[in-house]
């Protein structure tokens, strides 16, 4: 098979592997089957132990269900003090991934940021649709932040952060903290978020077919799978470009993928956030295509993306 001759030869490599591993296209999946995927293809990743001070899972309780959550200490946390704190939402298109597919790199952005992080397992459609996933994240934000001394938090260095989805949930989650009057937080990371679900920019076209795992037909089962009704694409907490306000927002970093279906319309919420006066840092990826972010174990960039981050991280808490 030939690739396009823009993909890093990492990533060809990868392709070959998922190509090996029996890897399906997750559209062609029922929501249970392309989980089981995930987490497989998550569990069979070789890489070292990040080593951390503590690591704790549990479950917080909110009206009417339970809020799963991982909480990752950095080494040494124990004389530190009230450490600042990521809270993190995993990506997966509101429908896949949960805390163990995203275990790894929460972990480095804890130990590489010395930061507290939360990892949040939000409710996830089709069975629990918008907006179940944004209430969860929200609820879990001010939960902790509400009970900082309780679990080590210095409540002024908040930040909030996540891939793909995540960082769609990380952005909405911003602006409902502005518009509530808090919980306070200092700063988003933004890993190719989704930031318009109704799709439709020149990226899709480009990349929307043979660039890797998220194709424009992957967001369309994703928006499917989120949304009980496509009247709520328009909805804000959907499609957070919609919003009606970006003034008052946390400084961001938007980490983009080059080849990537969402690339366009993160570089678009990037002019946003600086047309409100919003301080912004962009860093692209050349070759690099959509969910490189947790291909540690395969792919170079993936290291310096999440270094880049935890860089933003220490900068955003003081302690760079």
């Amino acid at each position: 098979m030939s690739y396009d001759p823009r993909l890093h030869p990492q990533i060809v490599q990868v392709f070959e592997a998922m190509k090996a591993a029996g890897v399906k296209r997750v559209e062609s999946l029922t929501p249970e089957m392309a989980r089981h995927q995930h987490r497989r293809l998550a569990r069979a990743r070789v890489e070292p132990e990040i080593e951390l001070g503590l690591i704790d899972t549990f479950a917080i309780d909110a009206p009417g269900r339970r809020i799963p959550v991982r909480l990752y200490h950095p080494p040494g946390y124990e004389q530190a003090g009230p450490l600042p704190v990521l809270f993190y939402f995993h990506g997966g298109g509101h429908v896949i991934g949960d805390l163990d597919t995203h275990d790894q790199a929460v972990r480095a952005l804890a130990k590489k940021a010395n930061c507290l992080a939360i990892s949040v397992d939000y409710r996830k459609g089709p069975e629990n649709p918008f907006p179940g996933a944004v209430e969860d994240c929200f609820f879990a934000t001010k939960y902790f932040v509400d009970r900082a001394e309780r679990y080590g938090i210095d409540p002024d260095r908040v930040a909030v952060g996540g891939d793909s989805a995540g960082g769609n949930l990380a952005t909405v989650v911003a602006l409902m903290a502005r518009d509530a009057g808090g919980p306070k937080i200092v700063f988003q990371l933004l890993i190719y978020p989704v930031v318009d679900y109704r799709g439709g920019y020149p990226s899709y076209k480009q990349y929307g077919k043979g660039f890797g795992i998220l194709e424009e037909e992957t967001v369309d089962y994703f928006r499917r799978g989120y949304l009980s009704d496509m009247a709520q694409l328009e909805d804000w907490r959907v499609s957070p470009i919609l919003a009606s306000s970006f003034e008052g927002l946390p400084p961001a970093i938007i980490q983009l993928a080059e080849l990537d279906v969402l690339h366009d319309e993160g570089v678009l919420y990037a002019e946003k956030l600086r047309a409100a006066g919003v301080p912004v840092e962009v860093k692209e990826y050349k070759g690099q295509i959509h969910a490189f972010y947790t291909f540690t174990h395969m792919v170079d960039d993936a290291h310096r993306a999440q270094d880049d981050s935890a860089a933003a991280l220490k900068k955003a808490f003081g302690t760079a």
